[in-house]
């Protein structure tokens, strides 16, 4: 004898809405948000962004590992998510821009180290000793990475890839940048690198970021401050 199913419950009122406040904010509001919520939230994510990147800039600057590595900004990116949190933004809004503040402090050292070079590097030739990577190397990103000296004869530590390529043989000369004060490691040169597009490929983490913050913000308005009474009528 077949059984019959039991029919689903539908969700109650009470739970959906319960989940819409806190999953993904209130947003307590008809029409457009307040302007105000939108101010704070745009000032919050630009805030949050100066910070992340400024921090890695210094500590490519003054030549401070922790903040030179993205530590810094990992920091400034658990500040950012803790206000949403104070704010009583949705949880799921919180978690996106968490994680969008994470990637823009692991993005943010290379381009750091392209601007202090820009800013006070010094370009120099070095002569190639050896030839390594290429395609079908496992590891390198399918780069080819060089072995160099100096001008003295001195092995670099670092390996080159920026102008190094499949025609480059030991003996051939390569353009290295270097820090005037040697606080971040040289680079190869290759077609020249310009100063406004150093940071470029960090737009798209920081906008994506900012918008994210704005989301937060505005969706935490909330226009009943008291919990309800739970106690029974009389």
């Amino acid at each position: 004898m077949r059984r019959r199913r039991r029919p689903v419950a539908a969700p109650e009122p009470g739970l959906m809405e319960y989940l819409r406040s806190t999953v993904w904010g209130p947003a307590e509001f008809v029409g457009m948000p307040p302007r105000w919520l939108a101010v704070e939230g745009l000032l919050a994510g630009c805030v949050a962004v100066t910070m992340i990147t400024g921090t890695v800039v210094a500590g490519a600057w003054y030549g401070i590992p922790g903040l030179a590595t993205g530590e810094g900004g990992l920091v400034c990116a658990a500040a950012l998510a803790l206000y949403l949190r104070a704010v009583r933004a949705g949880r799921a809004l919180i978690g996106i821009v968490a994680v969008l503040g994470v990637c823009l402090a692991f993005q943010a050292p290379q381009p750091a180290v392209g601007w202090v070079l820009a800013e006070r590097g010094r370009v120099e030739s070095v002569v190639v000793t050896s030839v390594d990577g290429g395609p079908r190397a496992p590891s390198g990103r399918g780069r080819y990475l060089c072995s160099v000296t100096d001008r003295d004869g001195v092995p670099l530590e670092v390996r080159i890839w920026r102008g190094c390529g499949q025609t480059t043989r030991p003996g051939d000369t390569l353009t290295v940048v270097y820090d005037s004060k040697g606080r971040v490691p040289p680079r190869g040169v290759d077609g020249g690198v310009s100063r406004p597009v150093l940071f470029g490929e960090l737009g798209g983490w920081a906008v994506a970021l900012v918008a994210a913050c704005v989301v937060a913000v505005v969706r935490s308005c909330r226009l009943s401050h008291t919990e309800p009474d739970a106690s029974p009528s009389p």
